[in-house]
């Protein structure tokens, strides 16, 4: 991992308006350090999410090939569940730490701790049982990471580069999502090897990313009580008093749940709708992400920037679940490799495009600038309850039609309609 190490005051307020713009438009000096750090941090979680769940795919077939969609779609249920609790718990409390390196990277480095140990495990798991426990500890351990570390778009970056910023961290997200498997696929004949070498790649990115981009010493600043109110609103945002609010999170929700749907069963995909023995499923699907790899590029790139541009983020992402719904339409026009291979980058382009505006438009839709953790916690439980749902609808929807030919038109509908949810936000264009 290469980080430029320009100089960066480490104790420093950051500045947070608009007096952080200098008059050539450029990032400020001091959050250039942020910018070119955060891609690659940003990378870390999803390539462990990846490598998990491709890994478990495999396990369950050796372990129980019988009942593989219905294991796997428990294993990442529970997996989901232990998500959906990180991010809101550790945003309440990261909202409310005080130390001398800041508030968000304890959190960050504890939380990547306990997911590279869990990956190291899930190598030695003997049964579906216990790859299920290593799962959740893997979601819960970089969920609790992942949370703070969106945390620190609304408490550091100005407005006017959120959309850049959300660029790179957008590619970062979408980077790590394809490279997981790809670099996975090196070691499938033999996990273990695998799950460790992963682990120790995001850990490290965690860690360098926390020696080498410092916070503020925060250790002076009021800290807001801790209740058990407080605590249980970590998971609810009142959707009356905050529409906005709402709205964001059903689009993301249903955006990230149409995906979740087809990232999940690939493999089995790639199997039992193409026909393909498990060999050369396993050494298909890590290939097909990678030719999904330009069209991720090229849209997450162009999109964000655009969206700084002109000012606004809905067009972005309502052509974004245009774009998805296209390349659901093509396995079932072309069922073979090359059909699957260009529905991938095609549905990549339009969730790179979505991905390249999205934290910069839920960043505008926090209700409380005290809660920014404890918000975004809510609003990630969007990314991640998706995980929880999709992996068992999508497995009811081929228990029900025979077929996973059946995922494709249901995820169609899914992301037009996630697309047409941010047409009532008001404080976003």
């Amino acid at each position: 991992m290469s980080v430029h190490t320009d100089p960066e005051p480490a104790c420093e307020p950051a500045p947070t308006g608009d007096e952080a713009v200098e008059p050539t438009g450029k990032v400020p000096r001091e959050l250039r350090r942020l910018f070119r750090a955060a891609p690659f941090v940003a990378a870390a979680a999803p390539v462990a999410y990846a490598v998990s769940t491709y890994y478990a795919a495999i396990q369950v077939e050796q372990l129980a090939p019988d009942a593989k969609a219905a294991n796997l779609a428990v294993i990442n249920a529970l997996g989901a569940v232990a998500a959906m609790l990180a991010q809101p718990i550790v945003g309440v409390l990261s909202d409310r730490t005080r130390t001398r390196y800041g508030a968000r990277r304890p959190w960050m480095l504890g939380g990547a701790l306990v997911g590279a140990v869990a990956l190291l495990t899930s190598g030695l798991a003997p049964n579906v049982a216990a790859l299920s426990v290593c799962v959740m500890f893997v979601q819960f351990g970089f969920n609790a990471s992942q949370g703070p570390f969106s945390a620190l778009l609304p408490d550091r970056v100005p407005e006017r580069f959120r959309g850049r910023y959300s660029t790179g961290v957008g590619l970062g997200v979408l980077l790590g999502s394809v490279a997981g498997p790809a670099v996975g696929s090196l070691f499938a004949d033999d996990l273990p090897l695998g799950y460790a070498v992963l682990a120790g790649v995001v850990l490290l990115a965690v860690v360098l990313f926390v020696v080498l981009v410092p916070d503020r010493d925060n250790r002076g600043e009021p800290r807001l009580p801790f209740s058990l109110r407080t605590f249980l609103s970590a998971f609810w945002v009142n959707p009356v008093r905050h529409p906005d609010f709402f709205w964001g999170f059903t689009g993301r929700l249903l955006l990230f749940g149409g995906y979740a749907m087809l990232s999940t069963y690939q493999l089995y995909l790639a199997q039992d709708y193409l026909g393909l023995p498990l060999e050369e499923a396993k050494r298909t699907v890590p290939l097909l992400g990678l030719v999904s790899l330009p069209g991720i590029l090229v849209a997450t790139a162009v999109a964000g920037p655009l969206s700084d541009r002109f000012g606004r983020r809905k067009p972005v992402v309502l052509v974004a679940g245009l774009v998805i719904a296209f390349g659901t339409v093509i396995p079932l026009v072309l069922p073979s490799v090359l059909g699957l291979a260009l529905s991938g980058l095609v549905v990549a382009c339009g969730f790179g495009a979505f991905i390249s505006v999205d934290q910069a438009l839920m960043s505008s839709v926090l209700p409380n600038p005290d809660d920014f953790g404890k918000d975004l916690g809510v609003l990630n439980l969007a990314a991640t309850l998706p995980n929880t749902v999709a992996p068992v609808l999508a497995a009811g929807i081929v228990h029900a039609f025979g077929s996973y030919a059946a995922l494709y038109p249901v995820v169609g509908v899914i992301a037009l309609l996630g697309a047409l949810s941010v047409l009532p936000i008001r404080s976003v264009r």
